[in-house]
């Protein structure tokens, strides 16, 4: 065999080797170690910083200025995206509530769900922060947006309704859809989290399926209530949704692996490694 294909072979199967010895002192370690990853030194500030920039723009985007009755007098729905086009005049204060009532009961469900399940309930403090954290990415993008943009809300469109209505400074605020965004960020991070603290629970698919209707629900009531055009729910409801399953993902020990995955070595008259996966 030659020099060059010996040392690849040696250095192949010392890597995997050791790896595997590794592999077999970090599953014994496994059970002192946090689900997440969570520096308190970096993030803190940072989660700290992006909420301070979210309420920031808050006290923007809700004081901006009356829109001139002429400008709103001379707008035209059919200078709207084909694509929006239908949704230009919406307007429905039924909607609006219901929309309301799913949004302030599913922000503070994930804090409530944490502390009664009892494996997530010895990290409810890094659990807690990290979910603080989700939303506080998702208020940096949906506040920011509002800041940069004043893009008409569907309900202005509607001559039927009174012109001060229609000129109010919050009337610019359609893109992105905060509702969704925020109701989004919660579900799908409470799902991601009970997943990966409950593997093989096949209640967790309930989990995602909850996460994904009320963020559809909350989207099409925004829409259908006049607040947000469907691109503006749409974009909302994906920012939410990758923010409040990646944050967990991202943060997740290394440790803990793939349940069904399996790499252990075997010795005797041969030496190597079984890789096994389970379905």
């Amino acid at each position: 065999m030659p020099i060059k294909n010996l040392l690849i072979y040696t250095l192949f199967f010392s890597f995997f080797y050791g790896a595997a010895q590794t592999d077999s002192l970090l599953v014994e370690k496994k059970e002192k170690q946090h689900l997440y990853n969570y520096n308190f030194k970096y993030e803190l500030p940072i989660t700290a910083v992006a909420a301070g920039v979210t309420l920031f723009n808050f006290t923007k985007i809700y004081s901006k200025d009356r829109v001139p009755d002429e400008r709103v007098m001379r707008i035209d729905r059919n200078d709207v995206n084909r694509f929006d086009r239908g949704a230009a005049g919406n307007f429905d204060e039924d909607a609006e509530k219901i929309s309301d009532m799913i949004f302030y009961g599913s922000v503070p469900v994930p804090l409530l769900v944490f502390g009664i399940d009892p494996k997530i309930r010895k990290d409810y403090l890094r659990v807690s922060l990290l979910y603080l954290q989700a939303m506080s990415f998702t208020g940096v993008v949906y506040s920011s947006s509002h800041q940069l943009n004043d893009r008409r809300r569907p309900y202005v469109y509607n001559t039927e309704l009174d012109i001060s209505e229609r000129t109010r400074g919050a009337s610019q605020n359609s893109f992105i859809a905060g509702h969704p965004a925020l109701v989004g960020t919660a579900t799908f991070f409470m799902a991601k989290v009970y997943a990966d603290y409950h593997p093989d629970s096949a209640f967790k698919w309930v989990m995602y399926g909850l996460a994904g209707a009320s963020t559809y629900a909350t989207a099409h009531l925004r829409v259908k209530a006049g607040q947000h055009f469907p691109t503006d729910a749409i974009v909302g409801s994906v920012v939410g949704a990758a923010s409040g399953f990646l944050v967990p993902y991202f943060h997740k020990n290394k440790l803990f692996k793939d349940p069904n995955l399996g790499l252990m070595p075997i010795t005797g008259e041969y030496h190597g490694l079984s890789l096994s996966y389970t379905f």
